[in-house]
């Protein structure tokens, strides 16, 4: 394992990586999305994140940190086996949910580097970190809430027989939805 620079250089390219397949993921969903609260999610927080892939790149080349082409090609290798993999899924959902985990994966790097850039003293980590953390946690609880919406109106729009949903929830629910502007 790289120690020293050369592991703060090695982090700083994986978060590169790592963050960028997120950007894209809100690019295709943002114009590709069948429900337009779900593009409209994509397409709000989609000039920070662009902001925050473009801090870490900024960052990456103040280290002399660039990655070579192996490791560009590897992320396009990346890139293309999740654009397969995001092909099968059906609806926006499962999209969505996977958009939750990318972005959950890097909130975590930024709070790291927030906090590793404090106790370290290096400013910019720490503010690259502050940044990207605080606006991650904001999309990932808006995501989270479309989320539910979204889980909700699957069941209810399905057949409900069994599941002992009473009307009252049911009315609620749908209710609760209309009121935040939703289709139900």
């Amino acid at each position: 394992m790289d120690r020293g620079i050369d592991f703060l250089k090695s982090q700083i390219n994986n978060a590169v990586m790592q963050h960028k397949t997120f950007v894209e993921n809100l690019t295709d969903h943002a114009s590709q999305a069948d429900d337009e609260r779900f593009r409209s999610l994509c397409s709000t927080f989609l000039p920070k994140a662009t902001a925050h892939q473009q801090m870490l790149e900024d960052y990456q080349r103040e280290l002399g940190a660039e990655t070579g082409m192996a490791k560009k090609a590897l992320g396009k290798v990346l890139g293309v086996a999740r654009d397969l993999a995001d092909a099968p899924r059906e609806g926006d959902f499962l999209r969505l949910v996977g958009d939750i985990v990318t972005a959950r994966q890097s909130e975590d790097t930024f709070k790291t580097f927030r906090d590793a850039g404090r106790a370290l003293g290096v400013q910019r980590l720490a503010e690259i970190g502050e940044t990207g953390e605080r606006d991650h946690d904001d999309y990932i609880k808006q995501a989270n809430r479309l989320a539910q919406q979204l889980f909700v109106e699957h069941v209810l729009d399905g057949d409900t027989t069994g599941l002992n949903i009473s009307p009252t929830a049911s009315s609620t629910a749908r209710g609760a939805n209309a009121a935040l502007g939703d289709r139900s």
